[in-house]
C-alpha cells in the first residue's frame, strides 16, 4: 500500500494497514520520539531509591515491554479496551512524588508500590464509564485549547533536550545547538523537497543523520552497549508480591484520576488530528484500556500509564494516521525491553538531536490547536475569547515557572503542576459558565458534523 495514500482524511484513514517496511520504519520514529520519556521515570524512580544495578535493568526492561503492550492494548484495541486511534503509551511522570512515598516508607516499600498500581488500574476501569460520560463537555472551543496547550507546555522538554539535558555541564553549548538546528533544518528540508514515504519518515531521517554526524564530535556515547545482554526476561513481581495498603491505593488512585483528566483532553487532541470525532464509548473504552495496561504495569514491575503527548506532533507532521503504525511501535518497544542490547543503541541518540525535532513536533501540535480554534465564533461573542485567554494564562503556570506551586499543600500540587490538566479543568468551567450547557452541546454537535463533512 502506498503511504502517501494516508494523508487524506478519508473516513478509514485511521484503520488502514500498510506495507510491512514502511509499517516498522513508520513505528520505530514513534519509539525514538517518546523512547527518552519512556525509560527516564524507571530511571528516576531507581536512582531515588539507591537499586542495584541489576534492579535497574529490571525496571527498564519491564517498563519498555510494559509501554509496549499498553500502546498495543490502546491502538488495536481488546473488546472494549482502548480507543482504537494512535496513541502511543508510557509511564505517566505524574506518578513520581506518589510512588517514592509509598516506596521510601519502611512499611511499605516497592510492594505496596505494586499493589497501588494494580489496585488502582482497577478502579480506574470501574470508574472509565463515569469519566467517558463527560465527553459532551468538551467542543471545540474546549479541545483546541487543550491542544494549543499541549503543544506549549511541551517546549520547555524540547528546549532542554537542545541544551543537551537538564544538568549537563555544558548546557547550551555550541556544538548542541549546532546539532539541534541541523536535525530541525533537516526536517523542513526533506518535507519540502521529498514526497511520500520519505516525508513521513522526516523525522526518523532528521535523527538518523544528526547521529551520524555527532559520532565525529564525540557527542554519541555508546557506554553501556557492550555490556548489556543479548536478550532478557520479564521478571514479574520481582519486588516481591503485591501488598495493598488502602492509603497507599488511595494516593495512586488520585493520580490516576489526574491522568484520566488529561487523557481525556489528549484523545480529544488525537482525534481531531485524524479526523475521528470520539464517542462517549470510545472515550470510556480509552480510559478503561489505561486502567488494564496499569494493572499488567504492577504485576510486571511498571507503574501507571498514560499517553505520550509528544507523539501527537509526529502524527500531523507525517500525515500518517493508521493506528496500526502505533501498534507496530507498541510491538517495538516489546522488542526492546526484551532485547536490553538494542535498547542501549537506542538510547544513544543525542538529545540535542532529540530537541531539533521535538522542537518543530512540539510546534505543531501548537497550530494544530489553532486549528481547531479556528472552528470558534470569536466575532460573535468576545466570551470564547476570553475562555482560551484565561485557559492560556492558568494552565501554562506551572509550564513557564515548575516551582510557583511548591508552597501549597501537598495534595493539591499535582494538579497544579500539569498545565494538561488544568487546562481541561480551565476551559470547561469556563464554556459552561460563559456559554452555558446547551450551547456547549450545540458547539459540540456542529464540531461533529463538520468534522464528518469535511471527510
Amino acid at each position: 500500500m502506498n503511504t502517501q495514500d494516508l494523508t487524506g482524511d478519508r473516513p478509514a484513514a485511521v484503520d488502514q494497514v500498510l506495507a510491512p517496511g514502511p509499517l516498522v520504519i513508520l513505528g520505530l520514529q514513534h519509539v525514538l520520539v517518546m523512547y527518552v520519556g519512556a525509560i527516564a521515570v524507571p530511571m528516576i524512580i531507581a536512582s531515588a531509591l539507591k537499586l542495584p544495578k541489576e534492579a535497574v535493568a529490571v525496571l527498564i526492561n519491564a517498563d519498555l515491554f510494559t509501554c509496549g503492550i499498553a500502546t498495543i492494548l490502546q491502538a488495536a484495541g481488546v473488546w472494549r479496551f482502548g480507543v482504537r486511534m494512535p496513541v502511543m503509551q508510557g509511564v505517566a511522570f505524574s506518578a513520581i512524588p506518589p510512588i517514592l512515598v509509598i516506596a521510601t516508607n519502611p512499611a511499605l516499600g516497592l510492594p505496596a508500590v505494586v499493589g497501588a498500581v494494580m489496585a488502582g488500574g482497577v478502579i480506574t476501569m470501574l470508574l472509565a464509564p463515569v469519566f467517558g460520560k463527560l465527553l459532551r463537555f468538551f467542543p471545540p472551543i474546549v479541545g483546541g485549547s487543550i491542544v494549543m496547550v499541549v503543544g506549549l507546555s511541551l517546549f520547555p522538554v524540547g528546549v532542554n533536550w537542545v541544551g543537551g539535558g537538564r544538568g549537563a555541564p555544558d548546557f547550551g553549548a555550541p556544538h548542541h545547538l549546532a546539532l539541534a538546528g541541523f536535525v530541525f533544518a533537516l526536517i523542513l528540508v526533506i518535507n519540502k523537497w521529498l514526497k511520500g514515504f520519505w516525508s513521513n519518515v522526516s523525522v526518523l531521517l532528521a535523527l538518523a543523520a544528526g547521529m551520524l554526524a555527532a559520532i565525529p564530535f564525540g557527542m554519541v556515547d555508546f557506554h553501556g552497549v557492550a555490556e548489556a545482554p543479548m536478550v532478557d526476561v520479564i521478571h514479574p513481581f520481582y519486588f516481591g508480591w503485591p501488598v495493598f495498603d488502602v492509603v497507599a491505593t488511595l494516593t495512586i488512585v488520585v493520580v490516576m484520576i489526574i491522568i484520566m483528566i488529561e487523557s481525556m483532553g489528549l484523545f480529544l487532541a488525537i482525534g481531531d488530528v485524524v479526523n475521528k470525532p470520539l464517542s462517549a464509548g470510545e472515550m470510556t473504552d480509552g480510559l478503561r484500556a489505561n486502567g488494564l495496561a496499569s494493572v499488567i504495569g504492577g504485576a510486571l514491575n511498571g507503574f501507571p500509564y498514560t499517553i505520550y503527548s509528544q507523539n501527537i506532533g509526529l502524527l500531523v507532521v507525517t500525515g500518517v494516521k493508521s493506528r496500526w503504525v502505533v501498534v507496530a511501535a507498541g510491538v517495538i518497544l516489546c522488542a526492546l525491553g526484551l532485547f536490553p542490547k538494542l535498547a542501549t543503541v537506542v538510547a544513544s541518540i543525542p538529545l540535542p538531536a532529540l530537541g531539533g525535532a521535538g522542537l518543530f513536533m512540539f510546534g505543531v501540535v501548537t497550530s494544530a490547536g489553532v486549528r481547531t480554534l479556528a472552528r470558534v465564533d470569536f466575532e460573535g461573542t468576545r466570551h470564547n475569547v476570553y475562555i482560551v485567554a484565561a485557559t492560556l494564562a492558568i494552565s501554562l503556570l506551572p509550564t513557564f515557572s515548575g516551582t510557583l506551586f511548591n508552597q501549597l499543600p501537598g495534595w493539591l500540587q499535582p494538579i497544579m503542576h500539569s498545565s494538561i490538566l488544568l487546562a481541561c479543568v480551565m476551559s470547561v468551567v469556563l464554556n459552561l459558565l460563559f456559554n452555558g450547557m446547551a450551547r456547549a452541546d450545540a458547539h459540540a454537535m456542529a464540531a461533529a458534523g463538520g468534522l464528518q463533512a469535511s471527510r
